[in-house]
């Protein structure tokens, strides 16, 4: 049973109606300092993660490919116009207002998602779940994604507990697939993996506390192409 994976999404489901039900409840100090305070939390998770690469070249070189291709489908853009539609589905009071209302919330929305659904510690706890049948990873990761989600839903609303539907599909298909990947994956590969997740956590952070806007979503097709990356420089260099 996919125990992480599921008490993960509903950390997230269950802080996201929460949030938004007492959102009044909670003190303005909070919900202005607290989303600082996980930003600059992904940021040090980001630094973290980024120290267990073994070979800095094929990071880079995913990073780089991976950004183009994002750019290139544009996957930034495609996430906003899909998050505008679900928000004016639960928002129906014309839309201009609603549009207005979802850009000015897009920027944080989209870096809590992708924090959510594809940070390094999710994609490694399901992949550790699925091989070896540990969910401690994401155990963990559910209590600081539980207070995450409320502190944002104050904000941003009901949206945030929807974030749960891709966050769980995603870690679903990475812990059914673990056994798959498990004769093709060494140390080397996931720290590399690791190493590319933590850039991108980073810049989630970054985006987060409103240091810097990185376009985080076009930099996700690295996650994808990391590890092949690293096995052919491995194998060649």
């Amino acid at each position: 049973m996919p125990l992480g994976p599921i008490t993960n999404a509903l950390s997230v489901l269950l802080g996201g109606l929460l949030g938004a039900i007492f959102r009044n409840k909670i003190p303005d100090r909070l919900k202005v300092n607290l989303p600082l305070i996980f930003g600059v939390i992904a940021i040090g998770m980001g630094v973290l993660f980024i120290g267990e690469t073994n070979q800095l070249p094929p990071v880079v070189l995913s990073l780089v490919i991976g950004s183009v291709i994002g750019e290139w489908f544009k996957l930034e853009k495609r996430i906003e116009l899909f998050v505008v539609k679900m928000k004016n589905l639960l928002h129906k009071e014309g839309s201009q207002q609603e549009l207005t209302v979802s850009t000015e919330f897009m920027e944080k929305f989209v870096g809590v998602m992708i924090l959510f659904c594809v940070s390094s510690t999710g994609v490694i706890g399901a992949l550790n779940e699925g091989m070896t049948g540990d969910p401690s990873i994401l155990l963990s990761k559910s209590f600081l994604d539980f207070f995450t989600a409320a502190i944002f839903a104050t904000t941003l609303g009901y949206m945030v507990s929807m974030i749960a539907i891709p966050q769980i599909m995603v870690l679903l298909g990475l812990f059914y697939s673990a056994n798959l990947l498990l004769p093709f994956v060494n140390a080397e590969l996931i720290g590399n993996f690791s190493a590319a997740g933590g850039i991108i956590l980073l810049a989630t952070g970054f985006r987060i506390t409103g240091i810097k806007f990185f376009p985080i979503a076009n930099m996700l097709p690295a996650l994808i192409i990391v590890m092949p990356i690293s096995y052919l420089w491995i194998s060649f260099f």
